[in-house]
């Protein structure tokens, strides 16, 4: 399966349109980041960004910025206890209302994203991915996406995933447009946050596991295989799509 080819929007207009309004949004959202920066520093201490490996366009993997949610906190071996545990309520505020996300805005700037993609999602959620699921690479991942807006994170992998192949398939100004809108009222009304009963979104590998549709080999196999790709290889599925 290979995304449509884009019009002129896609191709010519998309990527100019997304760096000017990137850039309005930091000038404009510059005193939202200082007071971000100043609370993350104060109650969380450095770095005040946190940075971590995503796919991006072509499956090429690129540093995403975010602003710090959770602690450092380790068990007596040294390793990082659970994400939930390390989630603290400056954290919970800040994802709930999305001003984690906006260092991204940098990474907009930069071309590793667009405003409007399927969502940078981790290697580790990649791997797991089928070849058909795997397209959604073929464009910039979104700040904000058609599966953020239609259930972000209490919607099912595979119907998150699906939407992402139905939007690459369908990139459009007024769309774009669309998202944006819907974007800007999901956040006011901070809906689908988090699936119920957790406080961060569940990895597709553990969900797959979970659900039995992997076995325990395939899981640590594909995890062992993400683990290699972050450190600069990548295979593509895209075709040569533009």
């Amino acid at each position: 399966m290979k995304p449509a080819k884009g019009g002129i929007y896609k191709n010519y207009i998309k990527r100019p349109l997304d760096f000017l309004l990137a850039l309005i949004a930091i000038i404009m959202l510059s005193p939202v980041f200082l007071v971000v920066s100043i609370l993350v520093k104060t109650k969380l201490g450095s770095p005040v960004i946190f940075k971590q490996k995503r796919p991006g366009l072509n499956e090429k993997i690129f540093t995403m910025y975010k602003f710090r949610t959770m602690t450092d906190e380790r068990d007596e071996n040294g390793e990082l206890i659970p994400d939930s545990m390390r989630l603290t309520k400056l954290g919970r505020f800040l994802r709930s209302t999305s001003l984690d996300e906006l260092p991204e805005l940098f990474n907009i700037l930069k071309g590793d994203m667009s405003i409007v993609g399927p969502r940078p999602q981790l290697v580790r959620d990649m791997v797991f991915m089928t070849p058909e699921q795997r397209v959604r690479h073929c464009v910039l991942p979104g700040l904000t996406g058609w599966a953020q807006v239609n259930g972000r994170n209490v919607v099912t992998w595979e119907k998150k995933l699906s939407l992402d192949i139905e939007y690459v398939n369908n990139i459009t100004f007024i769309k774009d447009f669309k998202i944006i809108l819907m974007t800007v009222e999901k956040v006011f009304k901070r809906d689908g946050i988090s699936a119920e009963g957790m406080d961060t979104a569940e990895d597709l590998g553990d969900y797959l596991l979970r659900n039995k549709k992997i076995t325990k080999e395939q899981y640590f196999a594909a995890i062992e295989e993400s683990k290699q790709l972050q450190v600069g290889t990548y295979h593509s599925n895209c075709g040569g799509i533009k």
